[in-house]
């Protein structure tokens, strides 16, 4: 099956990192959606990967759409060039408006904002609230860390090798996309079996 994705939401940091290939990845990333007529739904910052991935996407001539938290506003750091820029009241309810809005997410590079984004989308995915692809563009191995503990999680019975299959991993943004764009999700099973209570 494949799906038509016409929007997708990237998670990244506010920072460029110490690489500059994650500030390269980013612009590209967002080039890479317009060239495919994929909007873009990211958190609406001006700075950092987030400003990176939205100006990459704009230049192209992609929608980019930010939403951004209004507490945040006295910092002026939100992107005022964006296609559409949606103030919500909190952070609970940028990520529940990034995923009402998107058809799949990726993650780049960021600190903990972006883990919780990633982290909650898996979830909802686990308990079968949305059939969406997640992924991670791993660019110069960022997550390799993070991967290591998913595999242990599943060796120890954490986690079963079906949900980890969920998470789309490359570092290739067009391999990402087609893999987007080929995900059928997998069925979600009881995820307590009577034996494991």
């Amino acid at each position: 099956m494949t799906l038509k994705i016409k929007k997708i939401s990237v998670f990244c940091g506010t920072h460029y990192g110490n690489n500059g290939i994650y500030r390269q990845q980013a612009l590209l990333l967002g080039r890479r959606l317009a060239g495919r007529k994929i909007g873009l739904v990211y958190g609406g910052a001006r700075v950092g990967l987030m400003g990176a991935v939205a100006d990459g996407a704009l230049d192209a001539g992609g929608q980019v759409t930010g939403v951004f938290p209004g507490f945040l506003e006295d910092l002026e750091i939100a992107h005022k060039g964006l296609s559409e820029l949606i103030i919500v009241d909190s952070m609970h309810a940028r990520k529940t408006r990034m995923n009402e809005l998107c058809d799949g997410a990726i993650a780049l590079p960021g600190g903990y904002g972006t883990l919780e984004e990633l982290f909650e989308m898996l979830t909802w995915a686990q308990l079968g609230l949305h059939s969406k692809p997640v992924a991670i563009l791993n660019t110069a191995g960022y997550y390799d860390g993070l991967l290591e503990l998913i595999h242990k999680m599943v060796n120890i019975g954490f986690l079963k090798e079906k949900t980890r299959q969920m998470l789309l991993v490359d570092d290739e943004i067009d391999v990402i996309l087609d893999r987007m764009e080929a995900y059928d999700a997998p069925g979600v099973e009881k995820w307590i079996s009577e034996d494991e209570l």
